[in-house]
């Protein structure tokens, strides 16, 4: 009865309780431990459901719970508002550490897409829509180490890093990769050059007749695509002769490859000729080599031939190497004949036609390729070619396209000086944290006219530089500074591996996605995905911003490093915050077991 207890009865009750309890403590212990104390969450699941993860290195108060209220992801929350406190993010199961969610087969298989494996349209990006993306954390592999500072890495890189050595055995022959005990060395062979690609690269230079058998041919030639471009040794060795390669290849049975190139320190993309136009504007690179890619250059009307084309610079050069025993080959032999004739017929007044004039040569994401001769722009005609100054001039000479966007060459010498002074704030942000060789692969996720990149030419370091799709397409304008990029929307994952990146710089990017309305935690998962451990982001936005950002700090295991108004380098922007943060060294229980 109410207000009546029986003192025996609760006890034998307690007793109860504390045998079942210990019993599943028990099951959670011993059935955890059978899982290798990864840590898993459901494809697709955007609940937060914890089976059974741990991982060391995180914060003690940490919360586990379920998705926090929609409203904390908008910006300009004061601290404290309602309560709202980012949860923390569960691990992502060790199987995912490699994860490229939009170049995910997994997905491809459970969503049923209808592609066209012929044309390549598997390797192609395909985003998992917002309730099937990712919230949690992808975790290092078993061993993760630190990766090999620059210039030790082009040679040699931590094999638990990227443990995948089947393509150590697979190119044996021609001198890819070699395995020795807890490294992967490069001795920089690939599939048409075993003795060495500097000796191979001199070849060409000789072939062109350039001076001192050197490719640059005096500042010339600075931007290459190398497409198919196994582990990047082509485009590694370039680099001592001031040549930048945009290194590309898929994700197809030579997993890794690029995987590999981004953890020695060489500039590379995941991406594939197949249906869809490269992520690149007209007239970016003045050589494009394919050695012995394998590429199916005569399908479709040499489709993929007339993309080379659209990308190459008048007067640059499309270099095609392959075995010699290619040539007794009488299928090899009609090949090459056909795609002579085609590039010979690439010209106006013949097939393929021309393309549309109201077809945009720099329209590139998303964008279907069609079998059409791209033509010259009025500035390549007036120019007599692309009006470009030789390497390193080019940096800082105002490109000829500027005028495509209404910029002065005085508007262009404005943020080049504007960006050099930033930048230098910038270092001296990091100075406590950073070395000469702490970074070599750098991001810039909206660069503008590129003067970030600009401003770091005397470091060891090499930058992506990253254009929104949506916005005014000025990539061309940083090719022809004579540095690389890409087009992308950050609604949506980069093409590129986990752990790549060793400083991502964001200049009001939160505040564009907010105007999308696309979902700031998302980004911010996916800039921790690309950051290597210990790696850098500087953040350059707006108060509000960098207040939402910090509340983010201890689920992300990241720490904040340096915060500055613009006026540390005199900036006219001087509403804008510079936040500095790094990431945090975790490893999870399955990790250090693979480190012992």
């Amino acid at each position: 009865m109410r207000g009546r207890s029986d003192g025996g009865q609760t006890k034998r009750l307690i007793t109860s309780v504390c045998v079942v309890a210990l019993f599943l403590i028990f099951l959670y212990v011993y059935f955890g431990s059978q899982s290798h104390g990864e840590s898993a969450l459901e494809y697709g699941s955007r609940s937060l459901r914890k089976l059974g993860s741990s991982y060391l290195g995180g914060d003690d108060e940490a919360d586990l719970g379920g998705k926090q209220d929609e409203s904390s992801t908008k910006f300009g929350l004061e601290d404290g508002e309602n309560g709202i406190i980012p949860k923390s993010f569960p691990v992502c199961d060790a199987r995912h550490s490699e994860l490229i969610p939009c170049l995910d087969r997994n997905l491809i298989y459970q969503m049923r897409l209808k592609l066209d494996l012929a044309l390549m349209e598997h390797y192609e990006r395909h985003c998992p829509p917002p309730e099937r993306r990712y919230n949690c954390l992808i975790p290092p592999p078993r061993g993760y180490k630190i990766p090999i500072k620059w210039p030790r890495s082009r040679d040699e890189v931590w094999k638990a890093n990227i443990p995948h050595t089947h393509l150590a055995h697979e190119k044996s022959d021609q001198n890819w990769m070699i395995v020795k005990g807890e490294k992967i060395v490069f001795p920089g062979g690939g599939t048409h050059f075993h003795y060495g690609a500097d000796k191979y690269i001199a070849s060409l230079a000789n072939m062109l007749n350039f001076s001192n058998n050197i490719l640059n041919n005096e500042g010339r030639i600075r931007t290459v695509l190398d497409v198919g471009c196994g582990v990047a040794s082509f485009g590694a060795y370039l680099l001592s002769s001031d040549i930048i390669a945009m290194s590309l290849a898929p994700n197809d049975v030579h997993q890794n490859q690029i995987q590999f190139a981004l953890e020695r320190g060489i500039p590379a993309y995941l991406g594939v000729l197949g249906t869809k136009r490269l992520p690149y504007p007209s007239r970016s690179f003045e050589l494009a080599h394919c050695s012995r890619c394998r590429i199916d250059w005569l399908q479709r009307d040499g489709i993929l031939l007339l993309e080379l084309d659209r990308l190459l610079r008048p007067g640059g050069y499309f270099a095609y190497s392959s075995p010699e025993a290619y040539a007794q080959d009488e299928e090899d032999l009609r090949i090459w004949r056909e795609m002579s004739a085609l590039v010979e017929r690439i010209e106006p007044g013949t097939q393929p036609p021309l393309c549309r004039t109201d077809d945009d040569p720099d329209a590139v994401w998303g964008v279907q390729m069609e079998p059409c001769i791209t033509p010259y722009s009025d500035q390549v005609h007036k120019t007599r070619g692309s009006g470009l100054a030789p390497w390193p001039h080019r940096l800082t000479s105002p490109p000829p396209r500027l005028a495509d966007f209404g910029y002065s060459n005085e508007m262009f010498e404005k943020d080049t000086e504007l960006w050099r002074r930033r930048v230098e704030n910038y270092w001296n942000l990091l100075s406590p944290k950073v070395t000469s060789d702490t970074l070599r692969n750098l991001m810039d996720m909206k660069a503008n006219l590129g003067s970030f990149g600009a401003a770091l030419k005397e470091k060891n370091v090499w930058v992506m530089n990253v254009v929104p799709e949506d916005g005014p397409n000025t990539l061309k304008l940083i090719y022809d500074r004579g540095l690389i990029g890409t087009v992308h929307n950050w609604c949506e994952a980069f093409s590129t591996y986990p752990r790549t990146y060793d400083l991502l710089h964001a200049w009001t990017v939160f505040s564009d996605i907010e105007k999308k309305g696309c979902s700031a935690e998302d980004l911010l998962l996916e800039m921790d995905r690309m950051l290597r451990p210990t790696g850098f982001i500087i953040i350059r936005d707006k108060q509000p911003i960098i207040e939402f950002v910090k509340k983010y700090l201890p689920a992300l295991h990241w720490e904040a490093v340096a915060t500055a108004d613009s006026s540390t380098d005199s900036d006219q922007d001087g509403d804008d915050f510079v936040f500095v943060i790094q990431k945090k060294v975790w490893l999870t229980s399955e990790s250090v077991r693979g480190s012992e």
